[in-house]
């Protein structure tokens, strides 16, 4: 009986560990939605996370634990989170306002203290009986003239969810140069405006980035006529002051962004009370080969129960776009919903987060990670939750996930169902910023390699082989580092690889001279040989 007991202990835990093989944080269970994560590249032991409609969530140890708080302003905190930093390292929390009226303005709020605490606020755009929604808001880091100048961008709606044709929705900006202070230079971006039903012919989705010259670039979804919804882009190389003449198209979408009803006779996604597929823009301003490029991810929804995460990216500033590129790597039939992307600002590399219902032939839902290394050309895609949950459709998810990265570290954030209450997760995600694939031929089995140089100082390299998985494309490998008394010194990869040649780097500077190990492992395979520091 023990026997059998510990057998089946085992496959248990090897079936969690192919699932998935990082670790499931659970940040809030208060029943948040529309969750929104931040990571500070100053402090990136520091991270913040909002949700509605005022739920402050902050880490001072990478994702590992949680505070949760409440956000108090002036006004009411009406949701809609969005956080981020500036280049000093503060947080900022963009959000709804209810003042006078629904949603009469928006507001944000500062914190120079990893989210402990927070400033009254600032406000703008009370433009009663004019309604503000979806707001997104992004910092230049470009540390040229306009460094650390904020943009914002949003919709305003007539009247909001009234289909009066007369009422209309538009696309607006705004900037700060004073550190959210204040926000002036209030722009239309959109040419074409929407109605104010907030679904298909409205237009919404702004998101703005900032690309490597302190250009400002914004996409939106909306109507250009009768069932011809499409992707709009615009941009200003003067910080916001001056934007196209005429809004270019980035690419179409079919069907429009509004998912709609996930009731079980609508057309939405099943067991999801409302989803959308509105559009993410972010610019590459690394020093790497993609610098500049611009990506927009969206959900194509052209099939009802097949919805797939698309990215279209553009090398010359949105002039041109290119084709839409499939995110997703599962066969056609499936659902994927609730996509988000960011950008790693050292690194370049793109990661998108969605959910996922490739593994199942009921509603059940996982949470996925792509990315792509190679500017979005193509996707790695891996399970990232350690098991699915159900949606029910009486619960309201809000409208979507997000994920935040840098310099290799990955914190995406989303909503899980469970037992009848929602939880705020996180995935405790580190990729090995020096890990190179020297080789794309697929190995018969794994090998480890000796370091070279050998004995090294401070700097050494670690080749090692890694064959194809048993039932997937992907691999879970661990390479780490260990002293002469077996103790743990560095995790050098911890993550589901691709068949391949890999070369990663190794540095000593922190560790005395002597003799180390490094071990190779991969379910059943293990390896280990031995290094030598000398200073």
């Amino acid at each position: 009986m023990k026997t059998l007991f510990t057998f089946f202990l085992v496959v248990i835990t090897s079936s969690i560990i192919a699932q998935s093989p990082y670790t499931n944080i659970i940040i809030g269970s208060n029943n948040p939605n529309e969750p929104s994560i931040c990571i500070n590249p100053k402090n990136t032991n520091q991270l913040v996370a909002g949700a509605n409609t005022d739920k402050v969530y902050r880490s001072s140890d990478g994702g590992l634990t949680w505070t949760s708080s409440t956000l108090s302003s002036t006004y009411q905190v009406w949701g809609d989170p969005c956080i981020i930093t500036d280049t000093l390292g503060n947080f900022y929390y963009f959000h709804l306002v209810n003042g006078l009226s629904f949603i009469d303005r928006m507001g944000v709020q500062k914190s120079t203290n990893a989210g402990a605490n927070w400033s009254a606020g600032t406000f703008w755009q009370f433009n009663p009986p004019k309604q503000q929604d979806k707001e997104w808001a992004i910092v230049d880091f470009t540390h040229g003239p306009r460094g650390n100048w904020m943009y914002v961008a949003w919709t305003e709606f007539d009247d909001y969810g009234v289909s009066n044709p007369s009422d209309s929705s538009r696309i607006l900006f705004a900037r700060s140069t004073d550190a959210g202070t204040t926000f002036t230079g209030i722009t239309r971006l959109s040419r074409f405006g929407g109605d104010c039903v907030d679904e298909d012919y409205t237009t919404e989705g702004s998101v703005p980035a900032v690309g490597p010259n302190g250009e400002v670039y914004v996409a939106w979804s909306g109507p250009m006529g009768i069932n011809n919804f499409k992707i709009f882009f615009d941009r200003s190389t003067d910080g916001g002051t001056t934007w196209l003449e005429n809004d270019i198209v980035a690419a179409s979408q079919p069907g429009g962004w509004d998912l709609g009803s996930g009731s079980p006779t609508g057309r939405g996604v099943l067991g999801i009370n409302r989803a959308n597929g509105l559009p993410v823009t972010v610019c590459d301003i690394s020093n790497g080969p993609y610098r500049g490029t611009i990506y927009i991810n969206y959900l194509d929804s052209a099939g009802t129960r097949d919805r797939d995460v698309k990215v279209v990216k553009s090398t010359n500033g949105g002039l041109n776009w290119s084709a839409p590129i499939r995110v997703n790597d599962d066969a056609a039939g499936k659902e994927q919903f609730f996509t988000w992307l960011t950008i790693d600002r050292v690194t370049g590399y793109l990661y998108c987060v969605f959910y996922d219902r490739r593994n199942y032939t009921d509603n059940s839902t996982d949470v996925y990670l792509a990315r792509s290394t190679n500017g979005g050309t193509t996707w790695i895609n891996e399970r990232i939750s350690s098991g699915p949950f159900i949606p029910n459709y009486t619960t309201f998810f809000g409208d979507y996930n997000n994920i935040s990265a840098h310099n290799g570290m990955v914190r995406p954030i989303w909503i899980y169902l469970q037992s009848g209450t929602m939880r705020a997760y996180t995935a405790i995600i580190n990729f090995p910023v020096g890990l190179n694939q020297i080789s794309a031929e697929t190995p018969r089995s794994f090998a480890l390699s000796q370091n070279y140089p050998n004995p090294f100082n401070p700097e050494t390299k670690i080749r090692f082989d890694v064959p194809s998985g048993v039932s997937s494309s992907l691999t879970p490998v661990s390479l780490k580092v260990y002293d002469i008394q077996g103790k743990e010194v560095e995790v050098l990869v911890n993550q589901n690889m691709q068949p391949g040649k890999y070369e990663i780097g190794f540095s000593g500077t922190k560790l005395s001279s002597g003799i180390y190990f490094y071990t190779l492992e991969s379910g059943k395979y293990r390896e280990t040989k031995k290094m030598i520091l000398t200073k």
